[in-house]
């Protein structure tokens, strides 16, 4: 776990609240709310997924852009101009009560694209006033997705 500088700058792409001001990323380009989750990863060829699910069992990203209202997904790398090697997903809400219950969170290795194996990536959450956040190694195979549980009260 990284710890943050209440008074340094916040870093961008890189999912970490480094100002510790309950934000990860801001002023970045990001999107925000009272809930954000956020993965960063440094090989630029490597395609890597987030999807949420929602305690309704809504999934973010979904292919009908109805569900889970409030739920968007902000970036979604690497995309056609390579995301300018700064290779970011984050899904936000962008209402004012968050709802409660159980969070999933997956983060699964799509392609290599000829990165090497690890790859390796940053997650950060934001959870109303609690910022989490932890590294994760994706490989091909069984290690190629790894999913995760918050609870919001």
């Amino acid at each position: 776990m990284q710890a943050c500088t209440p008074t340094g700058p916040e870093l961008c792409f890189n999912a970490v609240d480094d100002n510790c001001n309950g934000v990860i990323d801001e002023g970045c380009g990001e999107q925000t709310g009272l809930l954000q989750f956020t993965i960063a990863w440094a090989a630029a060829t490597a395609d890597v997924n987030l999807a949420v699910t929602t305690p309704a069992h809504e999934r973010v990203p979904s292919r009908d852009k109805s569900a889970a209202p409030g739920f968007h997904l902000d970036h979604d790398c690497p995309a056609e101009d390579g995301c300018n090697g700064q290779n970011e997903e984050n899904v936000y809400f962008d209402g004012a009560d968050a709802p409660t219950g159980h969070y999933l969170v997956e983060i699964s290795l799509v392609d290599l694209h000829g990165a090497e194996a690890p790859v390796k990536v940053r997650f950060g959450a934001r959870l109303g006033t609690r910022i989490v956040g932890f590294d994760v190694d994706l490989s091909p195979g069984e290690d190629s997705k790894k999913t995760f549980g918050f609870d919001l009260m």
